[in-house]
């Protein structure tokens, strides 16, 4: 059973939990279940920040289960969800700010990187050559911890880099964390340290196999068991855990009066020794020292190759210019230091089998190629299901099914299919034959000349309409909470649901008669579709689902027109005029509007109390971003970037959807690709983070 059938599983079971404790027929025989349940939920809640049933759902199956032991204290178990300590949960983690910006680093994924990164260092230093200090680069989740008086007082997570969860009680269940050091020795007063909190493979292994012999879902992988951790509100169970942390850096430190700068603090591998000498677990084992490029090169190569030996998970290598007077004389940039740069490991690879291929259809037609393999695990995730993309990726990697296959997780996040192991085959493989009719409406598949996908061009293929409704109500979109996946399937294979419009015209009473519809959950539904009518026009246009037309160019599209059906009288000209819609995207757009069905659908849909008309917003006079222009790009730390979007637009900023000489900020989160290295080579892009664009606005 994968973990979604045991989560499906689970939830079936709490269904039942939950009517039996409504009539009040749980009883002693139900409680090895009914506290495995919990822990489920306490897990889904906690960890997967994802929970599958309400707070009230939860409390009362939580005080059933206290009965049930009340009334029969011999069957108490000390690791019963009723043993938690009250005190030991805290409903919030406070915010707190760092006392020096966790600033990101920059990436290199080859030598040439490295050798460039080094040339770069020796030309701002005038050094002909560097010493450097090489240490692992450790896959877990992020800390700051501050000393006083040689007290710990305080640890918090990355949080945004300026700002993080203040998580001191839970720090310091971690034992290779000291609760005192002896930094007055030194001379230090006070003292900021950056390290990483790691949950090594041996403990990784052992928390799952006891997660599933409870019949709990294990964690996916080191590195989130550990951050997931970091946000647990009962620091009992973070010592279960049994967590570790390396500390690698002091970022800040302030000196006692009359004392001088400890001479260990003048280099980064004199700072790790300081560390492992006053009891820190720093990578002072690991570490070495190098000068010049050309050694640093060679051992991260080394070391990548010993990568599964350690006890812990590494993605790479971190190289620092040792001396810390140089490291300040070669500064910041506006994302990360000059002094430092990380070697990322190759993407981690597995093999396994291809067992069949599945052929899925979107809202636009496409027909999808997905293979199903044996699930195997690739850089601590299980993977049996991927994406192959299309027919001609199928003839280039030569899939056939039963073959042995080669997979890795791009950029440790993606999977794909490397390539076939041919050389295992045994004759029993079987080519991949691409449908020639749609696998849903059995229609007529179509491929334009200049494309390598294969559609269905029947708009009333149930697959494309279901699809169409999916994106529609989705959170991006009209944003109708409470729809979702799960209703607009059941609505549209129970006929209650046949179109766009038909979201509007739904038969309530129908869907109070269904199983699991409760009169609140359809006031709330009834409530949302009512509430999306509002919806500003560039929510609809995307809501639409116009082929090439995201959410940037949405609002594009929505601040061009007064009505949206007044872009039936748009030319391939007019399109072509708006910022960033280039000939793919007007001829999409034309197609959509000169579509009679449509336009009749758009129509209908005012006709329901729809929004067509733009409600265009004035810009404050003190709108303090009007006419500077914004992108963002990657994972952002607190805000979605749709939140960020919106919110340089309402200070008068303008969102472009590339980078381009016209682009003034280009605003960094982590994993940024293209964007960020075309916006390098433009003098004129500023590169900022989410921290600074914070700052940017919150100015008058």
């Amino acid at each position: 059973m994968n973990s979604k059938e045991k989560t499906r599983e689970l939830q079936k079971l709490t269904n039942e939990l939950i009517k039996k404790q409504s009539s009040s027929t749980l009883h002693k025989k139900d409680l090895e279940q009914l506290r495995n349940i919990l822990r489920f939920h306490e897990y889904r809640y906690y960890i997967e920040n994802d929970p599958l049933i309400s707070d009230y759902e939860y409390d009362q199956l939580f005080k059933a289960l206290e009965k049930i032991e009340k009334e029969n204290p011999a069957l108490v178990t000390a690791d019963s969800p009723t043993q938690r300590v009250a005190k030991g949960l805290t409903k919030d983690f406070p915010t707190v700010q760092h006392l020096v910006p966790m600033l990101s680093l920059d990436n290199s994924y080859n030598p040439e990187d490295l050798i460039d990164f080094d040339r770069k260092a020796r030309e701002l230093s005038g050094l002909p050559k560097i010493e450097y200090c090489v240490e692992p680069k450790f896959d877990g989740g992020s800390i700051s911890l501050v000393y006083e008086n040689d007290l710990l007082v305080r640890a918090a997570t990355r949080g945004d880099g300026v700002e993080g969860d203040e998580v001191t009680a839970n720090i310091k269940q971690i034992h290779s964390i000291p609760l005192s050091a002896k930094f007055s020795e030194y001379g230090i007063q006070q003292v900021e340290i950056r390290g990483e909190v790691l949950i090594n493979k041996k403990n990784f292994t052992k928390f799952n196999e006891q997660m599933i012999d409870q019949g709990l879902t294990p964690l996916a992988n080191p590195r989130n068991a550990a951050s997931g951790t970091l946000r647990i509100k009962d620091p009992k169970e973070v010592a279960k855990r049994n967590l570790e942390a390396f500390v690698y850096h002091v970022s800040y430190f302030s000196l006692n009066k009359g004392k001088k700068n400890p001479v260990e603090l003048n280099t980064h591998a004199g700072t790790l020794a300081l560390l492992w000498e006053l009891g820190f677990r720093s990578p002072e084992k690991e570490k070495k020292i190098f000068t010049g490029i050309e050694p640093v090169i060679k051992y991260c190569g080394e070391f990548e190759s010993g990568r599964d030996d350690l006890p812990y998970e590494i993605d790479g290598m971190v190289i620092k210019v040792n001396a810390i007077a140089l490291q300040e004389k070669l500064g910041m940039t506006s994302h990360h230091p000059r002094w430092a740069i990380a070697y990322k490991f190759k993407a981690r690879q597995a093999t396994t089998k291809l067992l069949t291929v599945e052929f899925q259809v979107g809202r636009t037609g496409a027909v999808t190629p997905v293979a199903k393999l044996e699930p195997v695990a690739v850089g601590g995730v299980t993977v049996s299901s991927i994406s192959i993309h299309n027919e001609e990726y199928i003839r280039e990697k030569d899939l056939r099914t039963g073959d042995r296959v080669l997979i890795e997780r791009a950029g440790d996040v993606i999977p794909q299919i490397v390539k076939s192991l041919t050389d295992t085959r045994t004759g029993k493989e079987k080519k991949i034959i691409f449908p020639v009719t749609c696998p849903v409406c059995n229609s007529k598949l179509f491929k334009e000349e200049a494309e390598a996908v294969w559609r269905c061009i029947n708009i009333e293929c149930p697959a494309q309409v279901v699809e169409r409704i999916i994106h529609f109500v989705s959170k991006d979109a009209m944003d109708i909470r409470g729809f979702g996946d799960a209703n607009v399937r059941k609505f549209y294979e129970l006929n209650l649901l046949e179109d766009i419009p038909g979201i509007y015209t739904l038969d309530f009473t129908k869907i109070s008669g269904l199983e699991g519809y409760g009169q609140k959950s359809i006031d709330n539904l009834q409530a949302a579709i009512s509430h999306s009518k509002q919806q500003p026009l560039h929510r609809l246009i995307y809501a639409l689902g116009i082929r090439f037309v995201g959410e940037t160019t949405a609002k594009t599209l929505a601040q061009a027109v007064n009505h949206l059906l007044d872009f039936k009288k748009f030319s391939f000209e007019d399109l072509q005029n708006l910022e960033d819609v280039g000939p793919k995207v007007a001829g999409s757009i034309l197609h959509f509007f000169s579509n009679k069905n449509n336009m009749a659908m758009l129509e209908q849909l005012e006709k329901l109390g729809l929004q067509l008309k733009n409600q265009k917003k004035e810009l404050s006079a003190g709108g303090n971003l009007k006419g500077q222009t914004f992108l963002f790009t990657g994972t952002l730390p607190t805000l979605k970037r749709s939140e960020a979007e919106a919110m340089a637009e309402e200070k008068g900023g303008q969102i472009l959807s590339g980078v381009s000489a016209k682009l003034n900020y280009l605003v960094v989160g982590e994993d940024a690709g293209s964007k960020l290295e075309k916006a390098k080579k433009i003098n004129s892009v500023k590169i900022i983070s989410e921290a600074e664009f914070l700052k940017i606005i919150s100015k008058k």
